[in-house]
């Protein structure tokens, strides 16, 4: 095979054309080194997530914009996640979209550098916010002494660090510390990584970028969601001798465990291929990595905007609740007489339902009735009305070295409260 030299490390002819095309000094453009099918399917895809991300990114932030008020701490970093992966979103896809569908960089060098910087950028933001929100997920679920102290100031302080180190590492390149260029399949740019093989600076900056931004996150996320799981596996197995079976109360194991395996999946998918290939590139052999597996892996990471605002639209209740009260008022207002018909048909069902749970109830362990529905008391010959009484079951919760006492029907709720 014939070779070639780059940034002074042989590389094979084929990948040679990626790098430079005819043109004038001020611009450098690159060409594609996979087929046009490939391309055609990566700009497709393309357009498939930034639709899509745009759009839930979107619809996430305005769920948090109208519930700002009562944004919890660990939040915040839900919202700050919305921010970057559509900050990703804006700034990625509408330069490869078009570049992927002509088959070569359509774009100049600088262009070349501010979006690999925003790449870095955004990209290592996302990274971030997962391993602190996991952290203070974990922090407030195993530790409540202390996570109960956890505030929205210390949630904004850690938000501005986040964004402080995913800077130092997309400034680096910029500043001689690692370089920016080309993807190797040509139509994108990131991390020059054909660099660390002529330049040391370059090596300690690839080496530092997979053990703090993927080997530390992927530790802390991991085990973080794994000791939640155990606490609440624990808790929810102290609580269940004093629940009946018969009460209806949302498995907050259950809820939990799915938002744990979610996130952890959604790491590994978008982030593992991209690490895996980099650092094939990086320390054994560039020329032995297909240009197709970088532009496989590219994608891979980019689907990290869509994914992220789907988990938690769909697995968080109150942003889940928010969505839906917000498209059930949007729904009104553009269909009254469609929600009008739907209502009535509504409180028919409630009415007929409301009759059948009267006549029911079951009976607990000590052989005594419980009634599903409210008791009502009326006083003989008043004409008042009836006053509801409800008899509450409660049971008591060790929260650290003190204990509460928490209503049975609402027990879910307040294991839920700090983690979802």
């Amino acid at each position: 095979m014939i070779q070639g030299l780059y940034h002074g490390c042989p590389i094979a002819v084929e990948n040679i054309a990626a790098l430079y095309m005819m043109g004038n000094a001020s611009e450098v453009t690159f060409v594609s080194t996979i087929s046009k099918e490939y391309d055609f399917l990566l700009g497709t895809t393309y357009t498939i997530f930034g639709v899509f991300s745009l759009m839930g990114n979107t619809i996430l932030l305005l769920v948090a914009y109208r519930k700002k008020s009562s944004l919890k701490p660990a939040e915040f970093f839900i919202v700050n996640l919305s921010i970057s992966d559509l900050g990703m979103t804006i700034s990625l896809f509408p330069l490869a979209i078009p570049s992927a569908f002509a088959h070569r960089w359509l774009f100049t060098e600088k262009i070349c550098f501010y979006y690999a910087f925003c790449g870095v950028l955004f990209g290592l933001c996302s990274l971030s916010n997962l391993t602190v929100l996991s952290s203070v997920c974990w922090f407030k679920v195993c530790c409540p002494n202390y996570g109960n102290k956890f505030s929205s100031s210390h949630a904004l302080l850690l938000v501005v660090g986040v964004w402080c180190y995913s800077a130092i590492f997309a400034v680096g390149p910029l500043s001689g510390w690692g370089q920016y260029g080309s993807e190797p399949y040509g139509t994108a740019c990131c991390i020059d990584w054909y660099a660390p093989y002529h330049s040391p600076p370059a090596m300690s900056y690839i080496i530092c970028l997979f053990f703090f931004c993927y080997i530390v996150p992927c530790t802390i996320i991991f085990l973080s969601y794994a000791y939640i799981l155990m606490t609440v596996r624990g808790s929810q197995q102290a609580v269940q001798q004093h629940v009946s079976p018969q009460n209806k109360i949302v498995n907050a194991q259950t809820l939990i465990a799915k938002l744990s395996v979610a996130v952890c999946i959604g790491f590994l998918v978008a982030w593992s291929p991209y690490a895996a290939v980099s650092m094939w590139a990086a320390f054994v052999n560039p020329n032995m990595v297909p240009p197709v597996a970088f532009a496989f892996a590219a994608m891979f990471a980019k689907s990290s905007t869509l994914y992220n605002p789907m988990v938690y639209l769909g697995f968080k209740p109150n942003f889940r609740k928010s969505l839906c009260r917000d498209v059930a008022k949007c729904k009104r207002a553009l269909c009254p007489c469609l929600c009008q018909s739907e209502a009535v048909q509504k409180s028919t069902c409630h009415s007929s339902q409301h009759s059948k749970e009267e006549c029911h109830s079951t009976r607990l362990s000590n052989g005594l009735h419980e009634s599903h529905r409210t008791c009502r008391h009326c006083p003989d010959g008043s004409k008042g009305p009836c006053v509801d009484a409800t008899p509450q079951r409660t049971v008591l919760i060790l929260t650290g070295s003190t204990h509460s006492e928490v209503v049975v029907s609402q027990l879910s709720n307040e294991m839920q409260s700090d983690f979802l």
